[in-house]
């Protein structure tokens, strides 16, 4: 994802549910959080809290569970760097993690049940069908000349290969564009058209297409838009360039 964050994005890409657990020491020092060794994901959390554990800087091991530790898994805390001996599980945390508009990870909160992450993800996930994809933004976003060319693509018909349709709203000056097989992203348009995004592009630029129209369909595609509305009347997008001539 590119550094210069897309405008038409909107919450956090990427989320995906952690369990985590919070780990103290008798000789007080301060806790630390590990994720339970891959040997032991499928304890229960019941089973987690309250146990003693082994803790090396990448993961933690419960040392007296319902199953027995493998030496395969004692060798691999003897090898692991700064073993910090044994502590106590306090708790088990469900900790939600994503992604930024720019790609970077982001840490956007804690639960305690597995029940309860879930549903924090499904109000936070803008997944197809559960929410808005129309935008309603300024027309001087795009210069004359890319307009003309969006009222042309109205009028007459929309070349299929360009994935959106053009269509002008009834009784105002507005030009509505519905665009086709989003996200467009690189695995999606493989998965639905058999093409990449760059591929995509070129056909838009093959076509003619101004380069500040191609510009918004692109970032509106990537953000999983379905409809977009160029309007005189609307407001500027922010973060979107206006057509300065």
């Amino acid at each position: 994802m590119s550094q210069k964050p897309n405008p038409f994005l909107r919450g956090y890409w990427n989320l995906k549910i952690v369990r985590t657990l919070p780990i103290s020491y008798e000789d007080g020092s301060p806790h630390v959080w590990r994720n339970i060794h891959a040997s032991q994901q499928h304890f229960s959390d019941e089973e987690l809290v309250s146990s003693s554990c082994i803790v090396t800087n990448g993961f933690a091991v419960v040392s007296y569970g319902p199953e027995p530790v493998s030496a395969e898994v004692l060798a691999e805390c003897d090898a692991g760097e700064g073993v910090r001996g044994e502590g106590v599980i306090g708790a088990v945390v469900y900790a939600i993690r994503g992604d930024d508009f720019d790609g970077r990870p982001v840490h956007v909160g804690d639960t305690y049940s597995a029940e309860a992450a879930r549903e924090v993800v499904q109000r936070l996930s803008f997944e197809t069908g559960y929410y808005s994809r129309c935008w309603e933004i300024s027309r001087e976003h795009i210069t004359v000349d890319s307009w003309h060319y969006l009222a042309n693509l109205a009028d007459l018909a929309t070349p299929e290969a360009f994935l959106f349709i053009a269509f002008r709203v009834p009784y105002s000056p507005a030009i509505g564009i519905k665009l086709i097989s989003t996200p467009w992203t690189d695995e999606n348009l493989e998965h639905a058209e058999g093409i990449s995004a760059a591929q995509l592009r070129q056909e838009h630029r093959g076509k003619g297409m101004p380069d500040d129209l191609a510009n918004i369909l692109e970032l509106a595609g990537q953000a999983d838009v379905r409809i977009l509305i160029l309007d005189a009347d609307a407001p500027a997008l922010l973060g979107l360039p206006l057509d300065e001539s």
